[in-house]
């Protein structure tokens, strides 16, 4: 059997891509991964010898954020002058860091369950079976959630323009 930190050292530069798109702010998104980490070895004889064990530790990932946002959700919102000094400080010049900037904040107005979908299919990458796993939804749900949320960033994004609006056509 394969040592734990020889299957799991792969696998950590795609998690903490994943914490920092869901946290935006590396110091948390690295805690994150390490809490991560830190439940898989810990319940590392929970594991499915069968199962992937990327979309295991991406569920892992996602539980301890989901938990740690609902804790700060009922403690309300605590944030440390240093983090705002850079951002009054600095403004942004280029037209590409304000369009970045646009997407965070409309991938912040999304509900979570459809944040999570776009961060693990359009960034990590995953296929639409193994976001239903992670999520621990049916396929068919992950591809509405999806679908929703493309239209609701594209309406956040483009303000005005036509979205939601299909054209079926009749087919005989």
């Amino acid at each position: 059997m394969a040592d734990p930190g020889t299957l799991l050292e792969p696998l950590i530069p795609a998690l903490r891509r994943y914490a920092y798109a869901l946290v935006r702010n590396r110091d948390l998104a690295d805690d994150l991964v390490q809490d991560t980490l830190e439940r898989a070895l810990s319940r590392w004889y929970l594991r499915r010898r069968d199962g992937e064990l990327r979309a295991w530790l991406f569920t892992i990932l996602r539980n301890l954020y989901i938990n740690g946002y609902r804790r700060s959700r009922r403690r309300g919102t605590q944030t440390a002058i240093d983090d705002h000094a850079e951002s009054v400080a600095t403004a942004a010049t280029q037209d590409s860091t304000l369009e970045v900037r646009d997407v965070l904040v409309a991938l912040d107005e999304l509900p979570e369950e459809q944040k999570s979908l776009l961060l693990l299919v359009g960034i990590e990458d995953l296929s639409y079976d193994e976001a239903a796993r992670v999520m621990d939804v049916p396929i068919g749900t992950v591809m509405s959630r999806l679908s929703r949320a493309r239209q609701r960033l594209r309406s956040i994004l483009e303000p005005g323009a036509e979205v939601g609006r299909v054209v079926l056509r009749r087919v005989k």
